[in-house]
């Protein structure tokens, strides 16, 4: 069933979409599930909430439908079945040397399609997790999407919607969709998860600013109304945001700052911003780190009664990192170099954070 909702407010047109997901019961209209609703969850002392940007994994069958021919045997990059298998060991691996234990949620950024997640989550390395998949189909022209993985033992789903992004001054950008998932650990009030992968910078960082301070006041918008009908609600932002801590749209129109003296309800606290300080990051260029990934989460969950966010975590296994010695540098071990195949992991680093239970 898929819910059409329109939203007219500050100039911004929102279309919405819902979508139940492997028929859970619908709760949209509310979002305050009873606690006693949960089925079977165990009970953990402490999650792992990852978020990765898995660098354009693909299948290599031809998508009539986007601009996918280059992740294809036959395209210029020669993507093969041998080299997908490849990526998908590779991806495995990082995500189950994370923690201890597999990561209860896991935000994905650049995956084509549903079934590559799903080959993912099935993949030998991650299959005990008992990993679901949630994931839309979303406007970009090459077809790349965000998605979530989340154990289906840790977590209940309860709904999950498409929230496109809709920039008023160039309305025309198919930009990809930010992914709001809505459900409970065991014994847990509601928490809300949003997955996002804005605009990247080519093109310029400040030419293409403006395209990501429009879905940073497209995800405000939509946490206000949340913050609206509870002022503590367990809120989770994770993704690719193409920005760094101290960008506009992050420090200033999402108001997720490192502040921890007497917030607003409706502030943020991003768990890698004095990472990001201290000049560590997810992705290089120019032989310096930039925190594109970011960890975000309400106020509550840094001082609440029943959740505590620890500092967010940047992975970075030398096995996932390519040493350039004459640079004396450490990048990330991508899969791609333009047309050039190094069989790396991705040209991001994954971040995580801790959520420990209060007992």
């Amino acid at each position: 069933m898929r819910k059409i909702i329109f939203i007219f407010s500050t100039g911004i047109l929102f279309f919405s979409s819902c979508k139940v997901f492997n028929n859970e019961k619908n709760t949209t209209s509310n979002f305050k599930p009873e606690k006693n609703n949960m089925v079977n969850l165990k009970k953990e002392n402490a999650y792992v909430i990852a978020s990765y940007n898995v660098e354009n994994l693909f299948d290599t069958v031809n998508d009539s439908d986007t601009n996918d021919d280059e992740f294809t045997p036959e395209g210029y990059k020669h993507w093969t079945k041998e080299r997908y298998e490849k990526k998908i060991e590779h991806l495995s691996w990082v995500l189950s040397h994370l923690s201890n234990e597999l990561p209860a949620i896991v935000g994905l950024c650049e995956v084509e399609h549903k079934s590559v997640v799903l080959n993912l989550a099935n993949s030998k390395l991650l299959k005990k997790g008992n990993y679901k998949v949630v994931h839309e189909e979303g406007p970009d022209t090459r077809g790349i999407d965000v998605a979530l993985m989340y154990r289906s033992d840790l977590f209940h789903l309860i709904d999950y919607k498409e929230i496109p992004v809709i920039v008023p001054e160039d309305p025309n950008s198919k930009l990809r969709n930010i992914l709001h998932v809505i459900g409970n650990f065991a014994d847990s009030d509601t928490f809300h998860i949003f997955v996002n992968h804005w605009k990247s910078r080519r093109g310029g960082r400040e030419e293409t600013e403006f395209k990501r301070v429009a879905a940073a006041k497209i995800l405000k918008a939509e946490t206000d109304k949340i913050f609206a009908g509870n002022k503590t609600a367990n809120i989770i932002i994770v993704g690719d945001f193409n920005d760094d801590p101290k960008s506009k749209s992050l420090d200033k129109v999402l108001d997720a700052t490192d502040n921890t003296k007497n917030p607003d309800f409706n502030e943020f606290y991003n768990l890698l911003y004095d990472k990001s300080l201290e000049g560590e990051g997810t992705n290089s260029r120019d032989y310096q780190w930039f925190m594109l990934d970011n960890l975000i989460v309400s106020q509550v969950l840094r001082n609440g009664k029943e959740f505590y966010a620890e500092d967010g975590q940047v992975f970075k296994n030398d096995k996932i990192l390519y040493y350039n010695a004459k640079a004396n540098f450490k990048t990330p071990n991508k899969t791609y170099g333009g047309k050039n195949y190094y069989g790396g992991y991705s040209d991001h680093l994954p971040v995580y954070f801790m959520l420990k239970r209060i007992l």
